[in-house]
């Protein structure tokens, strides 16, 4: 066959999509799959690197930023006692405390990336050690809490916006907002007041504080645990469910006016049915994010709430260590409770292309 002819061929192939020979392929029926799972890539790889800087940056300032509070952590050491300078300068070789402050900090982050958060002042054990510890108590008493005050938010948020402008919209609002604008601590102690101590006919139901009374085994610990948790995830979700209500019946009015919705009554769907596969599926993004949001949070806990019961958990220890202050505790406690949101959120921006494809791309 010459050259000449060559020309034709293609054009014939080009018309008819036979050829007598191997024809070189065009753009593959794939592509834009392809190019959709690059771009997701690349978005992946955006947030995980972003997390990595938030968690660096969260490493220095949990560094400086604790050397600010008042107070000599060897002088607690010490439990107050008389001693001399050359004692107190033992301490202080003993902690590292004696070395200029950018050697602290360049064997703080050495020690911090190999998983060594350094050792408690007040406890004279490995921080990783003390957080482990209380780590579980703390995952008890918030993820409880979590688990009932985002059910009851989105499903509260779901039936204001569903009959917006109607008395349980007006009630469902007004209570969440009275609630999320009170002070965690504040109602805690009042219901200690109230169900705990006992006031007028209402007598004291539940323990003041703490996580067990001591001396339970089994089921009969269970129960006491379960006891003294009441009073605790109450106070929490009292607080916490309005947000969730209310960003979630925000974003479901958004989408109330789709034309996906109309089409969807149109069709003949009961109104139910309506809401459950098409209005809330679509609304849950904004809810998603604080979700994540919050689920890194039950690793941090709740200071206060967890100082006023007495409850054993890493916010109780965090504000231990702030009253010595206890450096490398109350830097490892930030560091855990800083990097918890961090890696909750990355991993809500990396869901979101999953629930909508135009994110992402």
């Amino acid at each position: 066959m010459t050259a000449e002819a060559t020309p034709s061929l293609v054009e014939k192939a080009g018309k008819t999509g036979k050829t007598d020979g191997p024809v070189e392929a065009g753009p593959s029926v794939r592509g834009p799959r392809a190019r959709t799972r690059a771009a997701y890539l690349r978005y992946v790889a955006g947030k995980v690197g972003g997390a990595a800087v938030s968690l660096l940056a969260v490493l220095v300032t949990s560094f400086f930023l604790f050397r600010l509070i008042p107070g000599d952590p060897v002088k607690y050491m010490t439990g107050g006692r008389r001693v001399s300078a050359e004692q107190l300068a033992a301490y202080r070789r003993e902690f590292g405390l004696d070395l200029p402050l950018w050697q602290q900090f360049t064997e703080y982050c050495g020690k911090a990336l190999t998983g060594d958060l350094g050792t408690s002042y007040q406890f004279n054990a490995p921080v990783i050690d003390k957080i482990t510890e209380a780590l579980p108590n703390t995952l008890l008493l918030t993820g409880t809490a979590f688990v009932l005050y985002t059910a009851l938010g989105v499903f509260l948020g779901t039936r204001a916006a569903w009959r917006h402008g109607g008395l349980g919209d007006r009630l469902n609002t007004g209570l969440a907002l009275t609630l999320y604008s009170i002070p965690s601590f504040w109602l805690g102690l009042l219901l200690i007041i109230v169900f705990s101590v006992g006031i007028g006919p209402i007598p004291g139901l539940f323990p003041t504080g703490g996580m067990e009374s001591g001396g339970e085994e089994g089921f009969a610990y269970v129960l006491d645990v379960a006891h003294h948790l009441v009073l605790p995830v109450i106070t929490l979700v009292a607080v916490e469910y309005g947000q969730t209500l209310l960003v979630t019946r925000s974003a479901l009015l958004d989408e109330m006016g789709s034309d996906y919705l109309t089409t969807a009554r149109a069709k003949g769907l009961r109104d139910d049915l309506v809401r459950r596969r098409h209005a809330v599926p679509n609304a849950m993004l904004p809810t998603v994010t604080l979700i994540f949001v919050n689920l890194g949070r039950t690793v941090a806990g709740v200071i206060l709430v967890e100082t006023v019961f007495s409850w054993p958990g890493l916010g109780g220890l965090f504000y231990q260590a702030l009253s010595v202050p206890d450096l490398p505790l109350v830097q490892g406690l930030f560091f855990i409770f800083a990097a918890a949101v961090i890696v909750m959120n990355t991993l809500a921006d990396l869901i979101y292309p999953l629930l909508d494809p135009r994110v992402g791309r």
